[in-house]
C-alpha cells in the first residue's frame, strides 16, 4: 500500500487525535522488519535468561517450549552455543515443507501458519544449525519469530536486534510471527515486564529496545541487548 493511502487510511481511523508526524510513523514501523543476531557468543554465561524470556513471550511454561537454546560447549572453560534461527535469506525448512505451512520471510526467516503443519519433521531435519526445535506435545516445530523480546534480557549483549527498513512496495512485517495473537501476545509481556523493571530500579528500558540499568544509564554507557 503506497504511503499516501496508508497515511490517509490511519488519518480516518485516527482522526484528529495524533499529529502527522506521529502517523508516518505509525506508518515508517510497518516498513521495518526485526531481526535476531547472535553478536558474540564469547560473552555468553549460560544464565538462559534468552530462553525464560522466550517462554514467557509466548505464555509457555518450562524451557522445553523456548525457541532459542543455550547449551554448554563442552565443558565451563569452553563456554557455551547459542542455537537460535539465524534468518536464512533462502530457508531450507521452508524449501522442504510439503503444505506450505514454513514460507520464507521477507528480511529472512520464515513465516509460520501451523495449522497447515502435518508434522512430517522435514523442517527439523533440514535445518544445518539444529534451530528447529520440536514441539513432542503437539508434533509441530518451534522456530524463532525473530520478535527479538529475549535480547532485551540477555545482560552481556550476546544478542541484539537488527532494524532493517524494506522499500514501500514490499510491504511490511506482517509475516514476522505465527499469528496476530502471537504479535499481540509479545507486546503484551514487554508492556508488563517495562513496567516491572522500572518499579523494581533493575532495568531501565531504552526507546531503542535496549535494556540499561539505572546507574549505566545516568553515566550515558549502555549494555547493548
Amino acid at each position: 500500500m503506497p504511503c499516501v493511502v496508508k497515511c490517509a487510511f490511519y488519518f480516518t481511523i485516527l482522526g484528529r487525535r495524533e499529529s502527522f508526524i506521529a502517523v508516518a510513523w505509525k506508518w515508517r514501523e510497518e516498513m521495518i522488519i526485526k531481526r535476531l543476531k547472535v553478536v558474540d557468543t564469547e560473552r555468553c554465561v549460560g544464565c538462559q535468561n534468552c530462553m525464560f524470556a522466550c517462554v514467557r513471550a509466548f505464555g509457555e511454561v518450562g524451557l522445553a517450549k523456548s525457541r532459542i537454546f543455550v547449551r554448554s560447549a563442552g565443558g565451563m572453560e569452553r563456554g557455551f552455543v547459542v542455537i537460535v534461527c539465524r534468518a536464512c535469506e533462502n530457508p531450507p525448512c521452508a524449501a522442504v515443507c510439503p503444505t506450505n505451512a514454513l514460507t520464507p520471510r521477507k528480511g529472512g526467516g520464515v513465516r509460520q501458519n501451523l495449522s497447515k503443519c502435518i508434522g512430517c519433521g522435514n523442517c527439523q531435519r533440514a535445518c544445518i544449525i539444529g534451530c528447529v526445535f520440536w514441539d513432542e506435545a503437539s508434533n509441530k516445530p518451534m522456530i524463532c519469530i525473530q520478535c527479538g523480546y529475549c535480547a532485551n534480557f540477555c545482560p552481556h549483549g550476546v544478542l541484539s536486534v537488527e532494524r532493517i527498513e524494506v522499500p514501500d512496495d514490499c510491504g511490511g512485517d506482517e509475516n514476522s510471527v505465527e499469528s496476530v495473537e502471537s504479535i499481540e501476545r509479545v507486546k503484551s509481556v514487554e508492556r508488563v515486564a517495562s513496567s516491572e523493571s522500572v518499579e523494581s530500579g533493575e532495568f531501565v528500558k531504552s526507546g531503542t529496545g535496549k535494556a540499561e540499568t539505572e546507574t549505566e544509564s545516568r553515566e550515558g554507557v549502555s549494555v547493548h541487548a
